[in-house]
């Protein structure tokens, strides 16, 4: 268990401070120049730095107090468990909190199985029980679950995990000291796009790439993120596309093989199989000196239900056409709807923390000296 809450910040400024002081690791990632800037360590000073780091490690390796020696510097687990912490602490509504520290694979798994039966069950009472087995011509899918109902459910979800979102993303923006205005300036939201999108910060500062999950550097890490974060976006972009398809043309799915949101959905598909799958098995080879023990349960729930709602969804359209369709659909379903649930709870808060913390970087890059809000 990691330290409680006071305990844990004092220990991060300890660290930080020394950090601070010795520089040794000076532009090792992103986190190292926003340090400069500050004098000292507070809450939300961690929270910002812990929500820039990528865990690379790399500081660690090279540190010369780490431990053994007396210091026992380890950047990468403490901001790690500061990280945790942060999202813990902003998200909404509350008692959402409680899902980070109870969130793990066995508890997403029973969540999409649930979902799933429940979908089966309504499926089946609605077609009179036998057609849910039943061939269903053509792969209509909307014969096992009307458009109407679908659409409904998953916006209802939908508006509730982007509510959420923007309510903890809301919350740790002021908590970092900046005004709201600041987030929509044009410097700032081209910054942390440009650093976003193309994971600049897990190059290792090179073409070697960073020391994960051991002290070999590699790149395969960033490769594995750049496959999860694009085939989420193709995805993403195949539903758009669907649904342009459907409301704007009124060309109703299943589509073609060859049309644009099957093959945007495949190629996405795949890149959330990759992707994955690849730092699940990162992340089973880590460094257990730099890891906070805490996030596996959630890190491992995330990442087994991305790749299963891709080979659900793949699985989905290769049998779309036979008797098994109407089971498929309600399993790929029943896992997309646990996985949009466990998004404002999960892993993904990293990536909306990171995005802010990148925007504040871009703000204070403007600024001369230390933060000037900071002094």
């Amino acid at each position: 268990m990691s330290a409680p809450s006071g305990d844990l910040h004092q220990e991060g400024a300890r660290q930080m401070g020394i950090c601070n002081s010795c520089r040794y690791c000076e532009g090792y990632c992103a986190v190292f120049p926003a340090m400069e800037r500050r004098l000292a360590f507070e809450r939300a000073e961690l929270e910002y730095l812990a929500n820039r780091c990528h865990g690379c490690n790399e500081c660690y390796y090279a540190c010369q107090y780490a431990p053994p020696h007396e210091f026992a510097i380890s950047l990468p687990k403490m901001l790690g468990e500061v990280r945790a912490a942060s999202w813990r602490s902003h998200a909404w509504p509350a008692p959402l909190a409680r899902s980070f520290e109870r969130g793990g694979l066995v508890a997403a798994l029973a969540l999409a199985f649930g979902l799933a039966a429940i979908l089966a069950l309504a499926a089946a009472l609605g077609g009179g029980g036998a057609s849910l087995l039943a061939a269903r011509a053509g792969g209509d899918f909307y014969a096992v679950i009307p458009h109407g109902v679908m659409a409904g459910l998953f916006g209802a979800v939908g508006v509730f995990v982007l509510a959420a979102l923007v309510a903890g993303l809301l919350s740790f923006w002021r908590a970092s000291g900046e005004a709201l205005a600041g987030f929509a300036r044009a410097h700032a939201l081209a910054g942390a796009l440009k650093d976003a999108l193309s994971l600049k910060y897990l190059d290792g500062n090179g073409a070697v790439g960073c020391t994960y999950p051991g002290e070999r550097s590699s790149q395969a890490r960033r490769w594995f993120h750049h496959l999860s974060f694009y085939g989420f976006l193709l995805c993403f972009a195949a539903t758009v596309t669907g649904t342009v398809y459907h409301y704007g043309f009124g060309w109703v799915a299943p589509y073609g093989y060859a049309s644009l949101p099957v093959l945007l959905g495949t190629a996405g598909g795949l890149g959330l199989i990759a992707g994955p799958a690849g730092l699940a098995w990162l992340k089973l080879r880590r460094d257990p000196a730099t890891a906070n023990p805490e996030q596996t349960g959630m890190d491992t729930a995330f990442l087994a239900l991305l790749v299963l709602a891709s080979l659900s969804g793949l699985a989905l359209l290769a049998w779309r056409e036979t008797a098994a369709m109407a089971l498929l659909l309600c399993a790929h379903l029943g896992v997309v709807l646990a996985l949009f649930l466990v998004l404002p709870c999960g892993r993904f808060v990293h990536g909306v923390y990171r995005f802010a913390a990148l925007a504040k970087y871009a703000l204070e890059q403007r600024r001369p000296g230390l933060d000037p809000g900071r002094e």
